[in-house]
């Protein structure tokens, strides 16, 4: 047989079109001419693949022709998972192995000079794209791939360790590879299906108990988290915002297993996925010095960022005016929309970024702006001029901050209440009263609070009328827009949820409109 067909996949977004590498052996100069948009990546297989075949013990046909063709040829093809199907490819049109049975298998893997089969990014977003093709293939992949890709239900997925572990399965001649394909060996196994595999999460987060004091900041804590809020907490330095932060993901509920499938594609797309994290809730903390295209993604092709990466988790941004004003810019319509959209000449992509947004920041330059001192202190004093405070706090503009649900002040605690204050409540009884109110709100709406809008927002924000009338004073006072009105009712039917009240009264506005009231006074 001098042409041979293997199916495999690119990688496009979150996307893993189907890709068919054709391989034609024909008489003439020797050569090996690699055609279809492919990357630098992609070429050098060339060598990769003659190498591979040789040291496996394979002949490579170098007295001829070798045509291979990656179709679609519009489609862009990176990296080094198409050396296995052409190597394969080759080893069918020189008549080593049968490739007749190649149509109920897909293949992808980096080689090694040796023929050692190497893993590639994006293992479980081809498996997904299997999964949902109509006519399902198995998916050969090298170890470390495999395991990925076996977390999607109902896929079948087989990891080989070698290239002869992988031509073994298709001798001239042989039975179908479906009889010997399923006796499992130490190179080449069918991978069991781990997607309900126990997780233990919520047992790795840090424990809400570890935080003296702040009880206000804990109660605000405790709302995000009920209602999946966006928080900014404004405080001196050492006053516990981080811990504070760190220890929001124990008060969420389990992911799904769809919920988790989405979060660990966009971290197998980056090639970050880890086996050990299935279906635990993202933390990304990014340092303040991350560009724009780190937080949002970009690149050519399109790679996924920060705010992708925490899909279904939280994103801590800290020491928030320290970010590039470009980069923290970029976060206003993601927040809006809950996915990002990255556009290239060549190509556009869009990745999901639902994220719970966690930000901290210093009062001033110095950090101690409005710091209480006691007599006979000698604690550190804010000597920042206004000017050096309103251009500090001026980095963040009044958009993105319009955006975020909760603005709370974290203020220092006294070493008294540090070294002597007991323990307060654990995370584990905070996140049941979480998971109530979440469960009230999922029951009655279908979504959490933070994604209410429109008619949803009209029909399950009900207010008391003395309520409507104290929301509406106060935002006529502070000059409200209608999207911080929203806000402060959403928080306000979170806080509703938590207290067990179908209707939203007078003590849930207020407290609402709490954590919205800094943010008033700056803008003053």
């Amino acid at each position: 047989m001098r042409l041979s067909l293997v199916q495999s996949r690119a990688l496009l977004g979150l996307q893993s079109p189907l890709v068919t590498v054709e391989v034609h052996l024909a008489n003439g100069l020797p050569s090996f001419t690699l055609v279809g948009l492919a990357d630098v990546e992609v070429k050098e297989a060339r060598e990769r693949v003659r190498s591979a075949l040789q040291n496996s013990g394979f002949e490579f046909p170098s007295n001829q022709r070798i045509t291979v063709n990656l179709a679609p040829a519009d489609l862009p093809k990176d990296s080094g998972r198409f050396d296995l199907p052409i190597a394969l490819g080759i080893l069918a049109a020189s008549g080593q192995i049968d490739g007749s049975r190649f149509k109920d298998y897909e293949f992808a893997g980096e080689l090694s000079l040796s023929g050692e089969l190497r893993p590639v990014r994006g293992a479980l977003v081809m498996g997904l794209a299997l999964h949902q093709a109509p006519h399902a293939r198995s998916l050969v992949l090298p170890p470390g791939s495999a395991e990925e890709a076996a977390l999607v239900p109902d896929t079948i997925v087989y990891s080989a360790v070698h290239l002869r572990d992988v031509a073994a399965q298709f001798p001239m001649g042989s039975p179908s590879m479906a009889n010997a394909s399923d006796k499992s060996d130490h190179t080449w196994c069918r991978m069991l299906n781990s997607a309900h595999m126990p997780t233990a999460s919520a047992n790795h987060a840090r424990d809400l108990a570890d935080v003296k004091g702040q009880a206000g900041a804990k109660r605000a804590l405790e709302i995000a988290a009920a209602g999946g809020h966006s928080l900014l907490m404004t405080g001196p330095p050492g006053s516990g915002k981080s811990m504070l932060a760190h220890r929001l993901l124990g008060l969420l509920p389990a992911l799904s297993v769809q919920e988790a499938l989405e979060t660990a594609s966009v971290a197998s797309l980056a090639g970050r996925f880890q086996l050990s994290s299935w279906a635990q809730r993202p933390l990304r903390h990014p340092h303040h010095s991350a560009s724009a295209v780190a937080l949002v993604g970009g690149g050519s092709p399109p790679r996924p960022g920060e705010i992708s990466l925490a899909h279904h988790g939280v994103l801590f941004l800290d020491e928030l005016p320290e970010f590039p004003r470009a980069a923290l810019e970029a976060l206003r319509e993601p927040l809006e929309s809950g996915s990002v959209t990255i556009s290239r000449a060549a190509q556009s992509s869009e990745f999901p970024a639902r994220f719970q947004l966690i930000a901290a920041m210093n009062p001033c330059p110095c950090g101690y702006a409005g710091q209480i001192r006691s007599a006979g202190q000698n604690s550190p004093v804010c000597r920042c001029t206004p000017d050096q405070v309103h251009r500090y706090v001026s980095k963040i503009s009044g958009p993105l901050l319009d955006r975020i649900d909760m603005h709370i002040e974290v203020p220092t605690q006294s070493a008294a209440l540090i070294t002597a204050a007991p323990h307060g409540e654990s995370s584990s009884t905070v996140r049941s009263r979480c998971l109530r109110a979440q469960a009230f709100a999922k029951s009655r709406q279908g979504c959490s609070n933070h994604a209410l809008s429109g008619a949803m927002l009209t029909e399950h924000c009900f207010l008391a009328p003395s309520a409507s009338a104290y929301l509406t004073q106060v935002a006529t006072h502070f000059g409200w827009s209608g999207r911080s009105t929203h806000r402060v009712l959403k928080v306000a039917r979170t806080i509703a949820d938590l207290a067990n009240c179908r209707a939203i009264e007078m003590p849930h506005i207020s407290e609402a409109v709490q954590y919205r009231h800094s943010q008033s006074v700056q803008s003053h």
